[in-house]
């Protein structure tokens, strides 16, 4: 009963990163800092590579069908977020809270039309993700985590990045600015989340010390 119940706290605290990660990203990214060259960066950078890099721990440990179970979690957690956003903003306000209005609006009208671009690109590329992780499982065995990861992250973070800034911004700007868009903030996730591959190995070292049954119950 021990070892159980132990090893369920970890795939709990691993599910509640990978969840939190998700939702920081979807509404704190709406705050741009200045980076490089002149350039501005989303916040979110910080937050989001560790949504793909988790699916890729939970993936190594747990298999291929708990990772999937992580992309589903998350993807119906925008979902429902996205439908109380929805409700929210439509319910009247009352006559002691119209000094709060036009700020609650603005910042949660902005988080749904986001959650909606990142519902779709999130379901898209961290299955994708999923999928490219196993493959170059596949191909490089059970070695070499951190060059599967980052090649599955390369991919999945473009697959990301092009469907989210097409469908929130393809109305605002035209395509020849959104590839300047996509580009580099493409390859700032890229590298984040090689930096942030150490952290993965500490994931790994933590997850498996799971029972040995863990496998045959997934």
């Amino acid at each position: 009963m021990e070892e159980n119940e132990k090893f369920d706290s970890k795939l709990v605290i691993a599910l509640t990163l990978y969840i939190v990660s998700i939702f920081a990203s979807n509404t704190l990214g709406i705050k741009l800092m200045p980076f490089l060259f002149g350039t501005q960066l989303s916040v979110a950078v910080f937050s989001f590579p560790v949504v793909f890099l988790m699916t890729d721990v939970i993936g190594e440990v747990y298999g291929k069908k708990m990772a999937r179970r992580f992309v589903l979690a998350g993807f119906l957690s925008i979902l429902v977020f996205l439908v109380y956003s929805l409700v929210s903003g439509v319910m009247p306000w009352g006559e002691r809270a119209l000094w709060a209005k036009s700020s609650y609006n603005q910042i949660f009208s902005v988080s749904a039309r986001m959650s909606i671009a990142s519902l779709v690109a999130f379901g898209i590329a961290e299955y994708q993700d999923v999928v490219a992780f196993f493959f170059f499982r596949r191909k490089t065995g059970e070695k070499k985590f951190w060059l599967r990861s980052n090649l599955s992250n390369v991919w999945s973070q473009l697959l990301d990045t092009s469907i989210f800034m097409t469908i929130a911004f393809s109305d605002i700007y035209e395509p020849k600015i959104l590839i300047l868009l996509i580009i580099p903030w493409w390859l700032y996730k890229v590298v984040m989340g090689a930096l942030y591959t150490p952290l993965s190995y500490l994931g790994l070292r933590l997850l498996k010390g799971k029972p040995q049954n863990a496998n045959q119950s997934i």
